[in-house]
């Protein structure tokens, strides 16, 4: 039996999905990378085919009729179900292939993801893997558009349209080489003092910076231009050695450093520069079955 002209497609329902849980239609059309014009014009036409108005529009956003409420319920549960079957399919062509595509921030790639990569290598039937390292707004495009299977991102909050799960906590720590003026301080670094200070910095889109500059935004504060951006913390980190500005780095990227005296930590006072590192899918609540599934597992061991 074929569906009936009233029945929208899937992807101008998960339109509809969005613009309720976003509260507007340019949010949604965001997600969608679609403009605000064309999602709206996509939405009036669900109305037709429907036969009823689904979103009451204003000003300040837009809300479901009553029409629209029992619609996006029906709905969300269809593309729960419809995300089972993409990623059941898309498991199976891993499968068949034998591939687990990962991208993930360059402080889980490099400090993290090798030991979970050895874990997994050890099953019945290791999938072959291709990593690709980069920032954390890079990471959840390359999830969103299906170039990668799974992501892993550090930052302040999990990235919007994207399923998520804690694999742990980092925490970024301010550090300088030893013969710099603040290795020999005996009060903590303040967060003004930081704000107003050039550092070796990574470049925006990164969760290290992103997590910095909401820390100094609720002081009222915002970060000076970088003495230099680098596009990693080994970067960052060799740059501080070479006798660079100082930088803020994840604990991960220079306990040995630390540990060496190679490089000197400096307190903070009044930071919460704590972040969660994330595992991210698209689709479903529940992960992808197979290597994606079962790298979690083992990201997620104590």
């Amino acid at each position: 039996m074929s569906l009936s002209p009233r029945m929208p497609d899937l992807s101008s329902l998960e339109l509809l999905v969005d613009t309720a849980r976003e509260g507007s239609i340019g949010a949604a059309a965001r997600l969608h990378g679609i403009s605000q014009q064309a999602a709206s014009e996509r939405l009036r036409a669900v109305e037709a085919q429907v036969g009823s108005t689904l979103l009451q529009r204003t000003p300040r956003g837009s809300r479901l009729t009553r029409s629209g409420t029992v619609l996006v319920e029906w709905a969300a549960k269809l593309l729960d179900h419809a995300h089972e079957l993409d990623n059941a399919i898309a498991t199976l062509r891993d499968d068949q292939a034998g591939q687990l595509t990962i991208a993930a921030s360059m402080t889980i790639a490099e400090h993290l993801l090798p030991r979970w990569l050895v874990q997994l290598r050890q099953g019945s039937t290791p999938p072959t893997i291709n990593l690709t390292a980069t920032n954390s707004e890079h990471v959840a495009e390359a999830v969103r558009s299906g170039a990668a299977s799974v992501g892993f991102v550090e930052g302040p909050s999990a990235p919007k349209g994207l399923r998520s799960r804690s694999v742990g906590a980092d925490e970024l720590v301010l550090v300088v080489d030893p013969s710099h003026a603040w290795s020999r301080r005996r009060t903590p670094i303040s967060a003004a003092e930081i704000a107003s200070t050039p550092l070796s910095a990574r470049e925006h889109g990164s969760g290290t910076r992103q997590v910095l500059e909401l820390a100094l935004a609720a002081h009222g504060l915002e970060l000076v231009e970088p003495a230099v951006v680098l596009t990693t913390s080994t970067a960052v980190r060799e740059a501080v050695r070479a006798g660079s500005a100082p930088a803020i780095l994840s604990r991960y990227a220079v306990e040995s450093d630390l540990t060496t005296g190679r490089l000197v930590e400096v307190p903070m006072a009044g930071l919460d520069l704590t972040r969660t590192l994330r595992a991210v899918w698209a689709g479903s609540a529940t992960p992808p079955a197979g290597p994606v599934r079962n790298l979690l597992a083992i990201a997620i061991r104590p």
